[in-house]
């Protein structure tokens, strides 16, 4: 082999194991990540159904049922509601009327099973995703009743 030949070798395998590098960090990156719904998408069929995602909206008056360590409510961005459970402990400032975000997946029944609850955490917040979905639930319900 002639020292260009060398070089060559040396620089192809550098960027081979550069090139598996990153596909390895970008399989694992696509792997954790985990997309936000609001109800109104979960109904439209837009959320996966065998992965994880999040969810996130209201928490409706008078929904939540809590039996032992399970708890049930029901999340609505103000036009579709999706019935979420959980079993654990939830959040101190989980409250109804209140924004919630939960991680989980839809089980066969269309029920939104959560692994993980996050509660708004002052009186203005509520995730950007969930606010523009609810704004435009909002905005929706406005221009439905005008019509005549």
């Amino acid at each position: 082999m002639t020292k260009r030949q060398k070089k060559f070798m040396l620089i192809a395998l550098g960027l081979a194991i550069v090139a598996s590098a990153t596909a390895l960090v970008l399989n694992a990156f696509q792997s954790n990540l985990v997309f936000f719904f609001t109800p109104t998408q979960v109904f439209a069929g837009e959320a996966p159904k065998a992965r994880a995602f999040r969810i996130g909206g209201m928490v409706k008056a008078a929904s939540l049922v809590q039996v032992g360590m399970t708890h049930e409510f029901v999340v609505t961005d103000n036009e579709r509601e999706v019935r979420v459970t959980f079993t654990g402990l939830l959040p101190d400032l989980f409250k109804e009327g209140k924004g919630v975000v939960a991680q989980g997946e839809l089980d066969s029944s269309g029920r939104f099973v959560a692994s993980q609850v996050l509660a708004k955490h002052d009186e203005n917040y509520m995730p950007p995703e969930a606010q523009h979905a609810m704004d435009a639930a909002a905005q929706r319900r406005a221009s439905q009743s005008v019509r005549p």
